[in-house]
């Protein structure tokens, strides 16, 4: 069975606020003692994430 892929659509404002919570609940994996592979998968998988430009378009009902 494949995984289903989720995209989401952050600026550059919300793109930063992720990466610095992922760090800080890292951080505080680290000084607790336990594991944080999983958590520097999604890490990683941010910050690597390629940019796109698209234009989001509003229509009311």
């Amino acid at each position: 069975m494949l995984d289903k892929k989720y995209y989401i659509a952050l600026d550059d404002l919300e793109r930063r606020v992720v990466v610095n919570c992922l760090n800080e609940m890292r951080n505080n994996l680290i000084t607790g003692g336990k594991y944080t592979d999983a958590l520097d998968e999604v890490l990683y998988k941010i910050i690597g994430a390629k940019q796109k430009k698209f234009k989001v378009i509003f229509k009311e009902a």
